[in-house]
């Protein structure tokens, strides 16, 4: 695969980009706004905005983590999917935006909502077998487990 993200979401941030931000800050920079950081996030965080008619808060730890590089970019995103205010600098940031209530209830997913049927979700509620825990589902490679 040559893109920079798999069928299970984003390949990581090469190490040296992070050592050598101060050097090259252009380059993290494109890297956390790319498909490894930003555009992963963009693929997700909006339509989960959207379809349930909330604000999404999304904040990230930036930098060094064990051995993985977390991209930062936090941004608020209104219930209509749309971005209130982002960063993505290779440093900490804090984002902040005044919202705008309003936006609640004349969502459509607020709309959505109202017409669920949650007489349909029972079987959500049962053991299907195939059950997996948190890390086991988010760090596995066998596709049987996909």
């Amino acid at each position: 695969m040559t893109n920079s993200v798999s069928p299970r979401g984003m390949k990581p941030v090469p190490a040296e980009l992070w050592d050598n931000r101060e050097g090259d800050p252009a380059a993290i920079e494109a890297d956390f706004r790319g498909p490894k950081g930003r555009e992963w996030l963009m693929r997700w965080l909006p339509a989960r905005a959207h379809d349930n008619g909330i604000f999404v808060l999304f904040s990230n730890g930036v930098g060094r983590d064990d051995d993985e590089i977390r991209t930062g970019n936090a941004m608020i995103i209104d219930p209509c999917g749309s971005i209130v205010a982002e960063t993505w600098v290779a440093d900490e940031a804090v984002v902040t935006a005044d919202l705008d209530l309003g936006l609640i209830p004349l969502s459509t997913g607020r709309s959505w909502i109202r017409g669920r049927r949650p007489e349909l979700y029972g079987i959500l509620s049962r053991p299907q077998g195939n059950e997996l825990g948190a890390r086991e589902a988010r760090f596995s490679t066998d596709p049987a487990h996909v």
